[in-house]
């Protein structure tokens, strides 16, 4: 018998030879927005191009890459995570309190982030993924308990680590020349990358966010993946925790303030869709990247600081506004490819709601479903 439409069309777009070109278009936005950002600033203070201010823009926007890297597993599986600026701040105070119960330093860093990533997995994604609660109403509520709970233990007062020289180091010291939460950051983004575009895991979260109905049925276990989706955002905020707590010597109840809102428009300008089921962490790199250097240019020249929760608020809505555009000319394009094909289906069958062509033929052919579209 002949080969059905579907499979067809998974021949069409595996085989595309400018398939990459194409999924890259995403990052032209940000990748242009950056080098504007980058031209201006320089132009009108030479002292942005200077290498001591980018390595400034890197050390503090270490924790948020950290953060922005688990965030983008948490969209790619077609959620997103409010309480990791509160996860920020409690493994912060948790450190502390390890640390003054007699805890070695290092196995008390281990702990806290470990903390960290259990609560992301074991309530956030156990609540998501197998009670079914909301995402939104699950991360609002963990958010707030955590943060409740963080100024009930501190008084909210900041509590000072400047006496354990181990924590101070991951804030201030080098490493090969390079300040130690930069290699922090760099450790994320490439764990992070690996694991979304090279793994099994990865592959599955893709599918579960394209398309949670379809990953069931291909027999990826949605629950267990959604668990581990948010894990990976409560650990990577758990060491955003820990670089923060060493670049200030303190464990502060407000560190985590508005990092969550920050890191998803990072990760939305990075061309991962809040629908779920495409991005990439390479994205995120430059999201986070933009978002640094608009703030350090705006301060640079001497723009007062408060005007930069007016950018992020603006960054924020243009990323949405940004997103939308392109899932509306994705689902456009994706009907006029099907009509082409002579296939009667819609998104929700062959593809994710970011529009690859992902039929459930291809979709059973591993566990996890198929290899993402882009990394």
């Amino acid at each position: 018998m002949g080969a059905s439409p579907q499979v067809d069309a998974d021949v069409i777009v595996r085989r595309d030879p400018i398939g990459w070109l194409k999924r890259g278009r995403r990052y032209v936005g940000p990748g242009g927005a950056l080098i504007g950002i980058v031209i201006v600033f320089s132009s009108l203070h030479p002292f942005f191009i200077h290498g001591q201010n980018i390595t400034n823009i890197l050390t503090s926007n270490s924790d948020l890459m950290l953060v922005a890297a688990g965030m983008t597993f948490a969209m790619i599986g077609g959620g997103f995570d409010l309480s990791v600026g509160s996860v920020m701040e409690g493994t912060g105070v948790l450190l502390a309190g390890l640390l003054a119960i007699g805890v070695p330093q290092l196995l008390a860093i281990v702990i806290a982030v470990l903390c960290a990533g259990l609560f992301g997995a074991l309530v956030n994604g156990f609540l998501i993924g197998y009670a079914r609660l909301n995402f939104l109403v699950v991360t609002l509520g963990t958010m707030t308990a955590v943060e409740g709970l963080v100024y009930v233990v501190t008084n909210g007062n900041t509590l000072s680590l400047s006496k354990w020289h181990v924590i101070a180091a991951v804030g201030t010291a080098k490493a090969l020349g390079v300040d130690v939460p930069i290699w922090f950051m760099i450790g994320a983004v490439v764990i992070a990358g690996v694991c979304l575009r090279f793994t099994r895991v990865g592959r599955a979260i893709y599918a579960v966010g394209g398309n949670r109905e379809a990953a069931r049925i291909a027999g990826i276990r949605v629950g267990l993946i959604t668990m581990l989706t948010y894990g990976a955002a409560g650990l990577f905020a758990g060491m955003a925790g820990v670089v923060d707590a060493g670049r200030l010597a303190a464990a502060s109840p407000t560190v985590g303030a508005t990092i969550n809102l920050i890191a998803g428009a990072a990760v939305l300008l990075g061309g991962t869709s809040f629908s779920g089921g495409e991005g990439g962490i390479f994205g995120t790199i430059l999201g986070v990247l933009l978002i640094g250097a608009l703030e350090n240019g705006l301060g640079v020249v001497g723009v007062s600081d408060f005007w930069s929760n007016v950018v992020t608020g603006i960054v924020l809505i243009v990323a949405v506004g940004l997103d939308q555009f392109q899932k509306s000319r994705t689902r456009k394009r994706f009907t006029r490819q099907s009509t082409e094909l002579g296939v009667d289906v819609g998104v929700g069958k062959l593809g994710s709601a970011a529009g690859t062509l992902q039929p459930v033929e291809a979709a059973v052919e591993t566990p996890f479903g198929p290899r993402p579209a882009d990394g």
